[in-house]
């Protein structure tokens, strides 16, 4: 299941001076063409403009019983406008979402919860709540029933994306888009990492289990995570010292682990979600971080395969693209769901 990197047909780099200029000028200054137009002429990305106060003051903190499981959210936006539900990845939290929503909360309702193991949800213990990637997906489509989502776009990123893939499995009525950012679902996309989860997947035990736990350690969570193929005077401490902050607490390292082991259900279901990708052809943007150590450039690329008219765009970052890119990202977002909701 490993392979090695291979360049994609077509590598984009969307540069941040770019971005900054367009919004200081109040132009459309990207020209970004979609990999499945590449035969067409460059489509201008629109810049995102001044971020509006009332976003930035707006964003509320709440709390929404699913079951024994308490999820903690952030939302901003209009009630009434299309909703787009953020799903984090490991080792974060909804933190991650913080510089995105307000550049988006004028147009659109965001909700970023955390998952269960994760930021500020309050979930039981081992004993009473299995870890997998199944109740993740139970607690967060209970989560969407609970607010009362009829449709919505999904953002997933890396354990957002088993996890919202399978929610759209579920009900793919609801699902109006997908932005797949470094959130990964074909076997290509896996890079040459995973051999110590690998090994945890194929023969669980006590060694191969302790042998996954560097992965949680705070070295691997701030140079392999955040600082590996980003720069790194851009990246701020904020998310990494939060993150393994959550990690230290009792029990984490354990769920985790857990969850680590449970992974191998993700890659036993990348043939369902490719199923689903082709039989119901959502709207997908795919915006990924070039230099992830962990999900390659060729994963984002598979997505044009089962969705012929898929959208992919490479960002020079890495894993967290949000942390260098937020604005970058925002722009494709604004440009991409502009087109595609308003046809819906």
């Amino acid at each position: 299941m490993t392979t090695p990197i291979q360049e994609p047909a077509i590598t984009i780099n969307v540069s941040r001076r770019q971005t900054l200029a367009a919004v200081a000028v109040g132009a459309a200054a990207l020209l970004v063409p979609p990999l499945s137009m590449a035969a067409t002429p460059a489509k201008t990305i629109p810049a995102v403009g001044a971020v509006d106060e009332n976003a930035l003051n707006d964003v509320k903190y709440n709390t929404q019983k699913v079951g024994d499981v308490e999820v903690f959210y952030r939302e901003a936006g209009p009630v009434n406008a299309p909703v787009i539900l953020l799903l984090h990845g490991f080792p974060t939290s909804s933190h991650m979402f913080r510089n995105l929503i307000p550049l988006l909360a004028d147009k659109y309702r965001l909700i970023a919860p955390d998952l269960p193991g994760f930021g500020n949800t309050q979930a039981p213990d081992r004993a009473a709540f299995a870890y997998t990637f199944d109740n993740l997906a139970n607690v967060i489509g209970g989560f969407t029933d609970a607010l009362g989502l009829k449709h919505y776009a999904i953002y997933a990123f890396d354990y957002g994306a088993p996890t919202g893939f399978r929610l759209a499995m579920a009900h793919p009525e609801r699902v109006t888009a997908i932005i797949s950012q470094n959130g990964n679902a074909y076997v290509e996309g896996l890079s040459d990492q995973w051999g110590a989860w690998q090994d945890y997947w194929h023969n669980p035990s006590a060694q191969t289990r302790e042998a996954c736990r560097a992965s949680l350690s705070a070295d691997t969570i701030i140079n392999f995570q955040y600082l590996h193929g980003a720069d790194p005077t851009r990246v701020a401490p904020d998310g990494y010292t939060l993150d393994i902050a959550y990690m230290a607490r009792p029990d984490a390292e354990e769920k985790q682990l857990d969850l680590i082991l449970d992974y191998r259900t993700n890659v036993a279901l990348y043939p369902e979600f490719q199923k689903y990708f082709r039989t119901h052809q959502p709207p997908l943007l795919a915006v990924w971080g070039k230099n992830d150590p962990a999900f390659i450039p060729p994963g984002a690329v598979a997505y044009s395969r089962d969705i012929p008219k898929a959208e992919v765009h490479f960002l020079n970052t890495g894993h967290f693209a949000l942390e260098t890119h937020s604005l970058e990202v925002a722009s494709l977002m604004r440009e991409f769901l502009g087109r595609k909701l308003s046809k819906a």
